[in-house]
């Protein structure tokens, strides 16, 4: 506290984020954000002090995602700032409202070794930035930057220099309206009556219809809409990556779009011959192009319907709508079926064999001592309770997690838009700040982890109450299976097995290493009842594949065989 009561403008800056109804804030403390960090936290808001920058920006997108709000962190000057560059793109790609407090050098200082020219850094990787030198107009311009971040739906960092922040405050003491109370709120898009028309047409001449749903409809609430769409035109269900779960316990969903789709959804997909995309942006990892759909035509529902998607040809078709209002005027315009048309697509037998089907059931040879991690994927699916809020990470792993049919989209949270490993343990942090009264998992792989396992100590010594499971098969997986498809060392990718479990118990959680899973549903008993984090280590065997690894990389030997 200074020694003079004088309001400082750092005092008026916390204030101006409390304003914005800022209840958690992710941060690493320096010079240029230190002060307004504490104003901060003892006006109200809860601090969760990570140990690095970029985990500070990785668990704000996460509690952005979750809490349906804005995101918000804080880093120093210069180093700090240069720390959040892998973060942002991927907060950009994801459409994460977030405000990042970023302090800049001091403008008085002739030379400060921190001094960066950050606008340009930060601007390159799609986020805006934007510099606070007035401090009269500070207040206004934060509120204008939760604005910015709420209406583009993307990050904005505010760059302040701390000597400005700690100058006594000459302005005003009363605080602009708060960016929510500005923020338009339009009523959902309804479709045009001919645009309904013409897309019903398509339709009603379709055989075998697959509604395939994104965070768009997620966000519209579309789920029952594009449900009953599907059951009036005798079609199926999937989802995106990060809408996984929207249809979890509907019997004709064939699971997961793209990269990650399921042996069974591949099979139906090449039969299919539209595909309805609702809320969707039809990335290329989500097979929007028609990969996994060769005789479909492609329809898109939503407000911001594209023909080009990320380098590809996607939908033709198009109706420009809100998700729920499009699907439900779509529904109401298709005729009803005849007892012949489509119906024989849907069947018993079919949601029999959807149930019944492996995600993969390609057979691999693994070794003694060693896992499969579809085994481990199996085994947590079942013993898992339902309520507990489940995160995947990045990597060779995600795609066997993402398996899980009976969780819920609400409760399983994926952010992929930019590739990168070493998001997990923040993600989870994240998540377990927005839902303080739930049980975390994290899933997450050996390299990922090892990428910021420091942040086992944030997760300490703030009582995170998170379980972090490990498919450990001693390498970066994706690599590794690359590596091998082209016949090249491999030496660069693999490491061995660490120990998590001491790496674990050197932070204080608790640590224990798996090789079977006989001792599973113990485990998880004592786990439940002991309320301290915990990191699980399932040393798994490298030499099984996912299915987008072998698809996208195929093994020399099957190649020559085929």
């Amino acid at each position: 506290m200074k020694n003079d009561l004088k309001l400082r403008v750092y005092d008026v800056l916390a204030r101006a984020f409390i304003q914005e109804d800022v209840k958690t804030c992710f941060a690493l403390l320096g010079d240029a954000n230190m002060n307004w960090a504490a104003r901060l936290a003892e006006q109200g808001c809860r601090m969760v002090y990570v140990r690095h920058e970029h985990c500070a920006l990785a668990a704000a997108m996460a509690y952005a995602r979750k809490t349906r709000d804005v995101g918000v962190a804080t880093v120093t000057c210069g180093p700090g700032v240069t720390q959040l560059i892998t973060a942002l793109p991927a907060a950009v790609r994801a459409h994460l409202p977030l405000v990042v407090f970023a302090g800049e050098a001091p403008l008085k200082s002739g030379w400060y070794n921190q001094e960066l020219d950050q606008a340009p850094i930060i601007n390159a990787t799609g986020a805006a930035y934007h510099r606070l030198h007035m401090p009269e107009r500070m207040p206004v311009a934060i509120r204008d930057a939760f604005l910015q971040a709420r209406r583009e739906r993307r990050p904005v960092v505010i760059g302040i220099p701390f000597d400005l922040q700690d100058r006594p405050w000459d302005g005003r003491t009363d605080l602009p309206r708060p960016s929510r109370e500005l923020l338009p709120r339009p009523s959902p898009m309804p479709p045009n009556p001919d645009d309904v028309a013409s897309a019903a047409k398509l339709l009603a001449v379709a055989e075998r219809v697959v509604v395939l749903a994104g965070l768009g409809a997620v966000e519209a609430g579309a789920a029952a809409a594009c449900r009953a769409l599907a059951a009036k035109t005798g079609g199926l269900l999937m989802t995106t990556l990060p809408a996984r779960g929207l249809f979890h316990d509907d019997p004709y969903c064939i699971g997961i779009s793209g990269s990650y789709t399921p042996e069974v959804g591949i099979e139906y997909l090449k039969e299919a011959d539209l595909v309805v995309a609702v809320g969707s942006s039809l990335a290329y990892h989500a097979g929007g192009g028609g990969q996994l759909w060769p005789k479909a035509k492609m329809l898109q529902v939503d407000v911001d319907p594209v023909a080009v998607s990320q380098g590809q040809e996607v939908a033709r078709h198009h109706l420009r709508a809100d998700a729920r209002l499009g699907v439900e005027a779509l529904t109401a315009a298709v005729p009803a079926r005849s007892s012949g048309q489509g119906a024989s697509w849907r069947s018993d037998a079919m949601a029999a064999r959807i149930r019944d089907s492996k995600p993969d059931s390609q057979v691999f040879e693994v070794e003694p001592g060693l896992l499969d991690p579809r085994d481990v994927v199996t085994a947590l699916e079942a013993a898992l309770p339902l309520e507990w809020e489940m995160v995947n990470s990045g990597g060779h792993c995600s795609w066997f997690f993402a398996q899980m049919p009976s969780r819920p989209q609400e409760k399983f949270l994926t952010i992929r838009e930019f590739g990168a490993i070493g998001n997990g343990i923040s993600f989870a942090m994240g998540v377990a700040a927005a839902r303080p009264d739930r049980t975390v998992v994290l899933f997450d792989g050996d390299g990922s982890l090892m990428m910021h396992v420091q942040e086992l100590e944030t997760i300490k010594r703030h009582r995170l109450n998170i379980l972090i499971v490990v498919i450990n098969d001693g390498a970066y997986g994706s690599e590794v299976h690359k590596l091998r498809s082209e016949g090249l060392p491999e030496d660069g990718s693999v490491f061995g097995y660490c120990d998590f479990a001491g790496i674990a118990r050197g932070f204080g959680l608790a640590g224990r290493t798996f090789k079977n899973l006989d001792d599973l549903p113990k485990a998880l008993a004592e786990f439940a009842a002991s309320g301290r984090p915990a990191v699980w280590d399932f040393h798994v065997s490298d030499k099984v594949l996912s299915p987008s690894i072998r698809r996208a990389h195929p093994h020399p030997a099957k190649t020559k065989s085929a």
